[in-house]
């Protein structure tokens, strides 16, 4: 899409009036014709003006500005169901724009499972204050009491008498004030002095509502940020070193000098060529010849990947639970369970490559990013090119979407810093390889379970360790050059957050230790092992670990597999969903897997665990076939506790996202290296789950609590699918898979074996 053509959309539909401008649509880009047209008077963008949140068009419709965006998952979509609930209007009248940094606040980008647990509510809250101020004003021009009026799609009534939204303030400012807690990110709340609806009063919240952008995907219509253009841009491709470690020694730009307009962009150990046509860029960034370092060997043997973490020392070290005695209780123990688990790298490997529109130039420096952090990342390319944040502008335009960091903040950092070299925009589309190859990695880690059991079979101790690399050697938000290989690669040390995790469960018992260690990275800049963000960071790794555990220490006791899990549970919400999902699942205790018999062996396995105030249980049957070692993760069952539910239908797809997602990393996904560079490059060397594979049906039990706000679905059903696999594997074979993925080969090699 060409910007003059979205300029030519906005002129058509932005409303000039007596007091404001606001939208009626959200496009990429299309705020320029309108800004240059603007009348003067509108309040700051600061999170205590509430026009910072809700517009009200002349027509009465109402947009809603969300600092935040959805990446697929429909959170933009519960914004509009909870903006509508607020204010007394349709669903269909009420538009979201997302993630435009002069448009909407820092509510810190797409955070996981946060988008309504943290950034909803902020816009809940100023939806109904909007609301009573709206009202307040048509009770001075009725002259009745603000209590005696009802509201029922954006008109106000008093018996006969009605003003609309419209009358009272469409196309208007409200110039009015919000509490703040000055906080900006995922931490970031506003309210006024409305009083929120109670969920006896929803009309909206509760309801199915569909995402009308499927139906735009589907049709072709969609723009996403590869359709971007701007005029005079050049096009871009990165050179990335041969070998990881790498510093670049010399170029020969004149291997080059036979494609039109090719050139190149160096700073340090950062390089790319740029051109007018895109074709030639491409040519350019094969035909360059590069002479870099030696090799420096940063990596272990992949075989040896585990037994490097568990030899390596720790970075930092942390026992989060500690309760009782547990080295005493192991001292008289009837019987002990120990077991290891291992976690490989994995890779994002997104459906496309990203892609970053930069023009650093000019008055008003602007960036077009996929990104998941438009906020942060319009922060992190003004440090990186000395631009002065308040002249920045970011908007994002959806990409190919990620759960966590992928390399979309790099390919912003890249395009900024090419951009501003070059004093022109650019358009920079990464190849498969750079992204694959290069994006940060979900961390590795070893996995030990301990626990003891006395003569009656109960739990006298349990302890569980976990060691690997930090879940944020690069930090999510793209807010610093440091952790974008941009900036690795020219002047910008690194520094990791040191961050690992524990089980996140509320088994009782009595003596009981959680812990963890990280270690240092294996390169420490420029690394395409680098590790960062990856959906439920460190859920899926962990919790394969400590639910698989679970099942081995219920087996050892001769204990059903979730009676074992209620005895030691006393929450409520968690008992509740364990045995919702047992009667979804018609889990029957006295029933059991093939054992290990025949050549397709069958088996059901059970997972619980919890994330952010979400509880999940999930049960999961699996077909193993002897000859090929295929696992067929055929069947699931899950029960689902997210608190208030907004849209019963967006969660239900985001379950079965997750689970098939999870499936995938659960039995293929694994980054391949030797020890210079990342071998996984593309989908051949980096298989992910196909259609033939896919489960054959995900049966959901949703669990409502209107009384207690949303918790947030988009990760923690992820996390309890590899322990419900390998449990059911265990149900199957009789076998215990504790490295993941279980690829066909490692399955049928321990077939063998048993």
């Amino acid at each position: 899409m060409n910007m003059n053509e979205i300029s030519n959309i906005a002129r058509r539909d932005f409303f000039k009036t007596t007091g404001a401008l606001v939208i009626s649509i959200a496009l990429p880009g299309s705020i320029e014709s309108a800004l240059s047209q603007s009348p003067s008077g509108k309040p700051p963008l600061l999170p205590d003006e509430l026009d910072s949140w809700i517009a009200i068009l002349p027509n009465g419709n109402a947009t809603a500005y969300f600092g935040k965006m959805d990446m697929g998952q429909g959170v933009d979509v519960a914004v509009q169901q909870i903006v509508a609930e607020e204010l007394d209007l349709a669903f269909e009248r009420v538009n979201v724009i997302m993630g435009d940094t002069a448009l909407t606040c820092n509510q810190g980008g797409a955070s996981g499972s946060t988008g309504l647990q943290m950034g909803g509510m902020a816009l809940r809250n100023a939806a109904a204050e909007a609301r009573r101020v709206l009202v307040e004003r048509a009770a001075q021009k009725l002259g009745v009491a603000a209590d005696q009026l009802r509201v029922e799609n954006g008109v106000v009534m008093s018996g006969s008498q009605r003003i609309t939204y419209s009358d009272l303030i469409g196309g208007q400012y409200f110039h009015h004030k919000l509490e703040w807690n000055k906080q900006y990110g995922n931490p970031l709340k506003v309210q006024g002095k409305a009083t929120l609806k109670k969920p006896s009063e929803y009309k909206v919240v509760g309801k199915p509502f569909p995402q009308a952008v499927i139906t735009e995907k589907v049709m072709g219509r969609q723009k996403f940020i590869t359709d971007i253009t701007v005029p005079g841009m050049v096009h871009a491709r990165v050179v990335r070193p041969l070998n990881a470690g790498c510093a670049l020694v010399a170029v020969d730009e004149n291997s080059i000098k036979h494609i039109a307009s090719a050139r190149v962009v160096r700073e340090q150990n950062f390089l790319a060529v740029v051109a007018d046509k895109e074709w030639d860029a491409v040519r350019a960034s094969e035909a360059l010849k590069v002479k870099w370092s030696p090799q420096c060997n940063p990596f272990p043997p992949m075989a040896t990947l585990h037994d490097y973490i568990r030899k390596a020392s720790f970075t930092k070290k942390e026992t989060p639970v500690n309760r009782g005695d547990v080295d005493e209780a192991f001292k008289t123990a009837a019987k002990t369970i120990v077991a290891e688990y291992e976690w490989p790298l994995q890779s994002h490997a997104s459906m496309g490559p990203a892609c970053a529109i930069a023009d650093m130039n000019g008055d008003t420096p602007r960036l077009w990013t996929g990104s998941q952090k438009p906020h942060y990342g319009r922060s992190g390319c003004a440090r990186i090119t000395g631009i002065p944040l308040e002249k920045m502008r970011s908007t994002w335009v959806p990409g190919p979407g990620s759960y966590g960091r992928n390399e979309a903040g790099d390919c912003a950092a890249d395009a900024a810093l090419i951009s501003k070299a070059i004093g022109k925009p650019v358009r920079l589309q990464y190849m498969r390889h750079d992204a694959t190859a290069w994006d940060p990695k979900g961390p590795a880690g070893v996995y030990r379970g301990r626990a003891a059991l006395d003569a009656a079979g109960n739990v006298a101790a349990y302890d569980f360790f976990a060691k690997g690399f930090t879940r944020q050697d690069v930090a999510t938000t793209e807010a610093d050059p440091k952790d974008t290989l941009a900036g690795q690669f020219t002047r910008f040390a690194p520094k990791g957050t040191l961050i690992f995790q524990i089980p996140a469960e509320a088994y009782t018992f009595e003596n009981k230790r959680c812990g963890w260690e990280t270690i240092p990275a294996m390169l420490e800049r420029g690394s395409p092992l680098r590790t960062g963000h990856f959906r439920d960071p460190l859920g899926p790794e962990t919790h394969f670990a400590s639910e698989s555990f679970i099942d081995e220490v219920a087996a050892a006791a001769n204990a059903d597999p979730v009676a074992f899990r209620l005895k030691y549970l006393t929450r409520e919400r968690d008992v509740a969903v364990i045995k919702a999902a047992a009667q979804k699942a018609n889990w029957k205790s006295n029933e059991r897997g093939s054992r290990g018999k025949g050549n397709l062996m069958r088996g059901r396995g059970f997972a619980y665990t919890e994330r952010n105030g979400t509880v999940v249980a999930l049960v999961a049957e699996v077909e193993v076939e002897r000859k090929t070692g295929r696992v067929w993760a055929k069947k699931f069952w899950c029960a689902h506790d997210c608190g208030q539910i907004i849209n019963p239908g967006t969660i239900l797809t985001v379950i079965e996202g997750n689970i098939v997602q999870a499936i995938s990393r659960t039995l293929l996904e694994e980054v391949k290296f030797d020890q210079n560079q990342v071998l996984s490059v593309d989908w051949a060397t980096y298989p992910i789950l196909e259609l033939a594979d896919t489960p054959e049906s995900i049966e959901i039990a949703l669990i409502d609590r209107p009384e207690m706000s949303p918790q947030g679905a988009g990760e923690p059903s992820h996390r309890t699918v590899p322990a419900a696999i390998a449990n059911a594997i265990f149900d199957a074979t009789g076998i215990r898979m504790r490295k993941v993925p279980i690829t066909p080969q490692r399955m049928r090699e321990a077939l063998a074996r048993a």
